[in-house]
């Protein structure tokens, strides 16, 4: 892989993160915010991506997206990387949108959104690989991004930060759905994999539908 993309996603993340950390204005003019976005500020789609709640927040993103860009971008080569990453944020900001239509003062940051659909596509790339949690815990990494949806509908159910949760699940749609397209022949060759994954995003649809995030 060419590490540039992804180096320089992470450094431009970084630089906005921080820049925000220390800046409450430029902080709010860029989180996702539901009335400002239909008001008609559609930058904060993308910019509040680039945004997040602290230090910890940032730096496990980071490492999430470090861990498994690899995998999609020696796979699917860089433009596809690059169309799940983004692809992923709009989607996870979507999702956001369409959750929290009516409640115009929601307000969500954070890269979670793109991470997890990149995520999602390396798990539906290789769904035999591992991850070390903390240097020390080895697990598949399929368990880590179901947990991690789990975790996410918690999230959504506490309400206790403005971490776009929500957006997780916008981020996997985007790049499940993605990475099936481009490469469309997983259905076969790992199709117990793209049935796991598609559960806690089915189980979202399922909360939602009986009013119960």
């Amino acid at each position: 892989m060419d590490n540039l993309f992804l180096l320089l996603i992470i450094a431009v993340t970084v630089l906005i993160s921080v820049k925000g950390f220390n800046d409450r204005l430029f902080f709010n003019k860029y989180q996702f915010h539901v009335g400002s976005i239909r008001s008609g500020e559609q930058i904060r789609m993308v910019s509040s991506g680039f945004l997040h709640a602290d230090g910890m927040h940032l730096a496990f993103n980071m490492f999430a997206l470090y861990s498994f860009a690899p995998v999609v971008s020696n796979l699917l080569g860089n433009f596809t990387f690059l169309l799940i990453y983004f692809g992923s944020l709009i989607f996870g900001s979507l999702l956001t949108l369409l959750f929290h239509a009516n409640n115009y003062g929601y307000s969500a940051i954070g890269a979670s959104g793109a991470v997890t659909g990149v995520i999602y596509s390396a798990i539906l790339l290789e769904p035999n690989m591992m991850i070390g949690i903390f240097g020390v815990i080895q697990m598949p990494a399929y368990i880590f991004g179901i947990g991690y949806l789990l975790y996410s509908i918690y999230g959504m159910k506490a309400k206790r930060d403005n971490i776009g949760h929500t957006a997780h699940f916008g981020g996997a749609i985007g790049g499940y759905v993605i990475t099936l397209l481009k490469y469309p022949v997983l259905l076969q060759e790992h199709t117990l994999m793209v049935v796991l994954l598609a559960l806690p995003i089915l189980l979202l649809f399922i909360l939602a539908k009986w009013d119960k995030l």
